[in-house]
């Protein structure tokens, strides 16, 4: 009685947990299955273009690349430089001002570059006017339904209810399936019950998976709160040191050439991706800061920080990055199966149309005894009154 008792109140939390995020998590993989295949499709949407120049050719100078952002925008601020580790090209990143992008990111706007010859390949207008690409709306959809932080943090309690459903799920196929061979899927029977052992076949087969980026989907959407922790605890105790101390205007500044070569010395065997000048709100008030990543495919998920003294141009630390957000540099590529190369994206692209299967088929499901339900109920409900009418004609 009391292991009846146990999977009733199983059933209950495997229903309602389900319920309650299907619908979400049927726009996440639907939208999530684009995005396995971000690259392939932004490279077929946008195809670039470069000079015909050797594997080996020498790179641009970042002090080069610099001058033309203050070249070609004379009154704005140089934000950030990032270098793509696909194609041989740099995205200088501009502002009007730091101050006017803190009240809003999407002033930035950016200069393509080759990162060989430094010829300007493109130009783009600030981030808030440029209309939205597919990419964008898949991007928008999955993570945060256009609504930034609410969204992303809805959004992560609809995976943290997916993980407890899949669990439920799995206390309660065990019982569910002891009369029945693994494997089972009743085709002669009426199609509620061929589509229940389907969704109870097709979920526990892809159980590790669905766990693997339910939790990694909940990790990614705390990104923004724990960054924003780790700026207010540790950020801001190791930059007190700072506080107070003039930093040069962006034209005083010492050679970001010579700041790049002296983050690269303090990282040997990594890679520098992206340079954020002194001042930005994604960066530190006093340095530049470089973010480098190695060159195994673990390492190049995993991020760390130099600091570059923007008085000076000396040294001044590599950051350690707390456990957090170790983490959640591990759950990014896990979640969207994006460290294996074509072969892997593939998989996770079947396994997500597996799991919107699941999905689908579990609603079919509650739908479908909803309506048993209500045909039983009516059923009764007309027998009760033929039998009261017959009664009262006899009486």
């Amino acid at each position: 009685m009391t292991a009846a008792r146990s999977l009733k109140r199983w059933y209950v939390v495997h229903k309602w947990t389900s319920l309650i995020c299907t619908l979400f998590l049927l726009v996440i993989c639907v939208t999530g299955l684009p995005l396995v295949f971000h690259e392939e499709i932004d490279h077929w949407l946008e195809p670039h273009q470069y000079a015909d120049l050797p594997a080996d050719a020498p790179r641009a100078s970042f002090d080069q690349l610099a001058a033309i952002g203050h070249r070609m925008y004379p009154n704005e601020v140089l934000a950030s430089m990032y270098a793509d580790d696909d194609e041989p090209q740099i995205y200088i990143w501009m502002a009007p001002s730091f101050a006017a992008m803190k009240d809003d990111p999407d002033v930035m706007h950016f200069i393509r570059v080759d990162a060989r010859t430094a010829q300007v390949l493109e130009t783009s207008k600030p981030s808030g006017q440029q209309p939205k690409t597919f990419m964008d709306v898949m991007l928008a959809l999955h993570t945060d339904l256009f609504v930034d932080l609410p969204g992303e943090l809805f959004l992560g309690m609809m995976a943290l209810l997916f993980v407890v459903a899949i669990v439920s799920g799995v206390v309660l196929y065990g019982p569910f399936m002891k009369k029945l061979d693994f494997g089972t899927v009743r085709r002669g029977r009426a199609a509620r019950l061929k589509w229940l052992d389907l969704h109870n076949l097709l979920g526990i087969v892809t159980l590790a998976w669905a766990l693997v980026v339910g939790l990694t989907g909940f990790m990614n959407e705390l990104s923004t709160p724990l960054f924003g922790l780790w700026q207010q605890t540790d950020v801001k105790h190791m930059l007190s040191a700072y506080e107070g101390k003039p930093v040069p205007p962006q034209h005083e500044l010492p050679s970001v050439q010579a700041a790049f070569e002296t983050a690269k010395r303090a990282v040997p065997g990594m890679a520098i991706t992206s340079i954020v000048y002194p001042g930005n709100p994604f960066g530190s008030p006093y340095h530049y800061l470089f973010w480098a990543q190695g060159d195994t495919t673990l390492t190049s998920r995993l991020m760390s920080p130099i600091l570059v003294d923007a008085r000076t141009g000396a040294f001044s630390a590599v950051v350690k990055m707390p456990w957090y957000l170790r983490a959640l540099e591990v759950s990014r590529p896990l979640h969207f199966g994006d460290y294996g190369g074509l072969p892997l994206k593939v998989i996770w692209a079947l396994l997500d149309l597996i799991t919107i299967i699941v999905l689908g088929s579990g609603l079919y499901l509650w739908l479908a005894r909803r309506k048993t339900h209500a045909a039983r109920l009516a059923h009764l409900v007309a027998a009760h009154e033929a039998t009261t009418t017959l009664e009262a004609s006899q009486s």
